[in-house]
């Protein structure tokens, strides 16, 4: 069941969403080589809880930490822990915040440093997706509407959308109705409300959309061992532009390309 949210409610992921943002920007400045996982984490978590929020992964489902980390062919979901970036590395971060039980959740990829042509044009491709995606989140589309635009643009560039992972609805849980895949299936899903929020998230290969998990129980990486990028927003339905709950002020973020 689709949870069309209230002023009020909307108002609070409005915060979460805010938190969440923040804790990304900071989080995703200190990429760069040498720095380990554990330490991106750690900055994720101090923000979100100096801003009177809690982190929405820690503890979910058994999930040891705050901020969800995936470098290079790592998919979403790696667990923090002692592992240096290196130059040349791409990382994708996914964090959460809930804030007085409403919940906001985005994603982004970010370079380390140097790091090669193709592995620039995964992380702009994933971002135009997003964005290409995002201009059909509006009342009276469909779901489908989304996951088709999404899915056009990434193989422009000769790219594959994952199958097996897709974007949700969000609000008083983390996951809620409805599924937002990032492909177009024959059935056109749920019409657009205004009220409805959910979180369109790309997650990008460059080589197949079959993935696989690892054995820690949480890594999904791509099974061909591609390079893959990740980028979310929580988005709002409204009766015209959609707004994204996530923001955080950062054009590197949220901006259109």
């Amino acid at each position: 069941m689709i949870a069309v949210k209230s002023p009020k409610e909307i108002e609070l992921m409005r915060v979460a969403g805010r938190i969440a943002g923040e804790a990304l920007r900071k989080a995703g400045a200190m990429v760069m080589p040498g720095i380990t996982t554990a330490e991106l984490d750690n900055e994720a978590r101090k923000h979100i809880e100096a801003s009177g929020a809690k982190p929405s992964f820690l503890g979910y489902n058994g999930f040891t930490a705050s901020l969800c980390v995936a470098v290079n062919h790592q998919v979403i979901h790696g667990i923090p822990g002692k592992t240096k970036l290196r130059e040349g590395d791409i990382v994708g971060l996914d964090i959460g915040a809930c804030y007085q039980g409403y919940h906001g959740d985005c994603a982004a990829t970010y370079a380390v440093g140097r790091i090669s042509g193709e592995a620039e044009a995964l992380i702009r491709g994933t971002r135009e997706s997003f964005f290409k995606g995002l201009a059909l989140a509006r009342e009276g589309n469909r779901i489908n509407d989304i996951s088709r635009a999404v899915e056009q643009h990434a193989a422009a560039y000769g790219y594959t959308t994952v199958r097996d992972w897709t974007g949700h609805g969000i609000g008083s849980k983390l996951h809620e109705d409805p599924e937002v895949p990032n492909f177009a299936r024959p059935q056109r899903g749920p019409r657009l409300i205004r009220g409805m929020t959910f979180c369109i998230e790309p997650m990008v290969s460059m080589g197949g959309y079959e993935v696989a998990k690892l054995s820690d129980g949480w890594t999904v990486v791509t099974a061909d061992g591609s390079l893959s990028a990740h980028y979310e927003h929580t988005v709002l339905i409204t009766g015209g532009e959609p707004e994204l709950l996530t923001r955080c002020h950062d054009p590197e973020l949220e901006a259109a390309p």
